[in-house]
């Protein structure tokens, strides 16, 4: 059978009924821009993150830029981070005019080496921006500890975690401010670009409003140079119509991905790690196999999808070959070189991992 990486057709005709009638009223209203759909779902994700104030904008990488605003970061600043995310991370920080101090990563979770960030922080050093990658919650209580004792600001990069817990308290509530994106293919996604920045500070939190239309609090009156990163209102419905079912697809995506667990047992390959510190979502079910190539064409053979996610980690980019020449990340390196992302969504069924696994197993004892 045909397997894609996410099926979205699939949850849409679930969520259909609901959605359709919402939609038409909002096309009925017609109030497209920061309208009450918006501020609704403002007020309903922060309830369920447990935070002061979320505010929505265009999309995740605006959610990253705005949120370094808003935490005065800026010229001549070093921000520490990963190399092994998807480029905006990077791009944010260089929009502020910072920079970004890669440092390596753990090589069970893929998140962020605590112990490294502590030996990389510089009296240039004014953030730590950790990632929680494929879902899997960073381990905050240490990076919050050295943010404190630095007096540095800590920016949680949330765009994969929607609804991952750690110690009970929700991703981008623990830190200065939290940036999410609602990309489609998220685990909370609309149906097309939006982001959001949350965070507990009313002072931050006016600013972001500010600088995400145009620098301005009241129509025409212009405080602060911002930016037109809005959340449309059509797409303010699809995540409102979704955000009841969060925990429900979060469930169903851990069910999945500990399913492949099973049935990848005894083959050799590294299954993604729960540290037990925070609660993983599995945006995405990460392997790591030193047979990428044979696992990835048997799927194709059989017509299921497939993904590797990163393939080249940003200290070997070019955009980024300035502020990294000469560096290496061992662990990032390996990671990259044999990480290997199944499907993975709400809606796959028990028989499709099952198939799956079959085929993965099928080509490693050839």
């Amino acid at each position: 059978m045909r397997i894609p990486m996410v099926d979205l057709a699939g949850q849409y005709r679930e969520l259909k009924p609901t959605l359709e009638p919402m939609m038409a009223a909002t096309l009925d209203a017609a109030q497209y821009i920061l309208g009450p759909n918006v501020q609704a779902f403002e007020k309903e994700a922060a309830a369920y993150l447990g935070v002061k104030h979320a505010i929505t904008c265009a999309n995740g990488t605006d959610a990253l830029h705005l949120a370094l605003l808003a935490a005065g970061i800026g010229p001549g600043d070093e921000v520490i981070s990963t190399p092994f995310t998807f480029i905006a991370t990077a791009e944010a920080i260089a929009y502020v005019g910072a920079k970004t101090v890669f440092v390596d990563i753990d090589p069970h979770t893929f998140n962020l080496d605590v112990a490294q960030v502590e030996r990389a922080i510089t009296p240039k050093t004014r953030a730590l921006l950790p990632v929680h990658l494929f879902g899997q919650p960073a381990n905050l209580a240490p990076l919050q500890a050295l943010a404190q004792q630095h007096g540095l600001r800590l920016i949680e990069d949330c765009a994969q975690s929607f609804g991952a817990a750690i110690g009970g308290r929700m991703s981008g509530s623990i830190g200065d401010v939290g940036a999410f994106s609602f990309f489609p293919s998220k685990n909370l996604g609309c149906y097309g670009d939006g982001g959001m920045v949350t965070t507990q500070s009313d002072a931050m939190a006016e600013k972001l409003r500010m600088l995400r239309n145009h620098g301005s609090k009241v129509r025409y009156y212009h405080d602060i140079i911002g930016y037109n990163s809005r959340l449309d209102e059509l797409q303010a419905v699809v995540l409102r119509a979704k955000l009841p079912h969060i925990d429900h697809y979060n469930q169903q995506r851990r069910r999945v991905a500990h399913r492949y667990n099973a049935g990848l047992a005894g083959l050799g390959i590294q299954t993604p790690h729960e540290d037990g510190i925070g609660l993983h979502v599995y945006h995405q079910y990460t392997l790591l196999t030193d047979r990428r190539e044979v696992i990835q064409k048997a799927l194709a053979d059989q017509q299921i999808a497939s993904a590797i996610y990163y393939p080249v980690p940003l200290h070997q980019q070019k955009v980024f070959a300035a502020i990294s020449a000469g560096q290496s990340f061992p662990v990032t390196e390996s990671v990259a070189a044999r990480c290997l992302s199944l499907p993975i969504y709400p809606e796959l069924s028990d028989a499709a991992v099952d198939e799956i696994c079959g085929v993965i197993r099928q080509a490693l004892q050839a």
